[in-house]
């Protein structure tokens, strides 16, 4: 751990003497990689120089013990701080092993969410609108800001499809998780006989990248503009402000239509479209990475069904950590944390184990 620990603090410094430089400043794409490096080891280096303080304590205490000889104050002052800073390196040595796990490159960004109903008819995308709300408002209680990007929705209230941008601190962190299939067992409205119907609803989530992460150019782009439509003739909008945009070297197809400006649906379709070319990205990136995102809690693969959500019972399942809670109604209302905690320490250990 020492030798993992000083070679972490030899790019810390480093990385310090880079940022000053008037040449790096100067390159904004590695300026903001640095940046973005330097404040993800922050966190390690404070605890390490705690760690360091502790020791030195620590060592003065056992010093002193040695030279107390049979001075009974002297001894007890002395062993106070011995066993205080013991105590102390301990409790630091195990936050240092937490902080040197691989830690996920993007988990710093905000994120991207695609919702898509699956099977299950108007039902499935209901629920696409259930799970809508169960994010906004969990990332409402997190002091984040969300911001609808796209959807096609139905006459009953419900999405066929719907994205949305979540921005803030440490977003993709905690909603990473939530890519998979999402089940629900539950009487639909629609229902005269009162029978359970089993929907799926698939989710994505995509690190919200930037121009400076994914290089695009521009003539490889194909920007279409329509009319923008809604369920029932509501929000129809009479210019052509809605936005597609087409790449044409990977096919990759975004679109907008949720603003009245076309030049924010753009805005809006090229965050998209780089968030998706950069997954695109990911996976092709070097196979370490990779293997740290399959040993991930799931797979985060789309066909994976990761959880159900069962109304009779009021119960929620997580199936890739056998957890079950009876708490649904909380989590429909943005309580998440007690699941998206439970996944985040199930990572943490599997990857501790995988160390040891």
């Amino acid at each position: 751990m020492n030798e993992k620990l000083a070679m972490a603090e030899a790019r810390y410094d480093e990385i310090g003497v880079k940022l000053s430089d008037p040449a790096v400043i100067a390159d904004n794409k590695l300026y903001r990689e640095l940046m973005r490096e330097h404040k993800s080891l922050t966190p390690l280096m404070e605890v390490w120089q705690q760690y360091k303080k502790a020791q030195r304590s620590f060592e003065d205490a056992v010093s002193a013990l040695d030279e107390a000889g049979a001075d009974a104050e002297l001894r007890e002052l002395a062993q106070s701080e011995y066993d205080e800073n013991k105590a102390l390196m301990e409790k630091l040595s195990e936050e240092l092993k937490l902080l040197l796990l691989p830690k996920d490159p993007d988990d710093d960004w905000s994120c991207i969410i695609e919702i898509r109903a699956g099977a299950g008819g108007e039902e499935a995308a209901l629920f696409a609108n259930s799970l809508l709300r169960m994010y906004t408002m969990y990332a409402a209680r997190q002091g984040w800001k969300t911001e609808q990007i796209s959807s096609n929705p139905t006459e009953l209230g419900g999405y066929r499809e719907v994205s949305f941008l979540v921005e803030g601190e440490g977003v993709f962190a905690k909603l990473k998780y939530e890519s998979g299939v999402h089940r629900v067992q539950r009487v639909p409205e629609t229902e005269s006989q009162g029978r359970i119907q089993t929907s799926t609803v698939t989710v994505a989530v995509l690190p919200e990248a930037e121009e400076v992460d994914v290089d695009i150019n521009p003539a490889d782009l194909t920007i279409e503009t329509f009319r923008s439509s809604g369920a029932g003739g509501q929000h129809i909008n009479k210019t052509e402000s809605a936005i597609r945009i087409i790449h044409n070297p990977t096919g990759t197809v975004v679109e907008c239509q949720e603003e009245r400006s076309q030049f924010k649906n753009k805005e809006k379709a090229l965050k998209k479209l780089y968030s998706k070319l950069y997954e695109a990205k990911l996976e092709a990136r070097d196979s370490a990475i990779a293997e740290e995102r399959r040993i991930q809690v799931g797979t985060g693969d789309r066909s994976e069904r990761i959880r159900t959500y069962n109304f009779p019972q009021s119960r929620v399942t997580d199936h890739r950590i056998n957890l079950t809670l009876y708490k649904l109604d909380e989590m429909m209302n943005g309580g998440c944390d007690e699941v998206f905690e439970a996944l985040r320490l199930a990572d943490q250990t599997a990857k501790l184990l995988k160390q040891e």
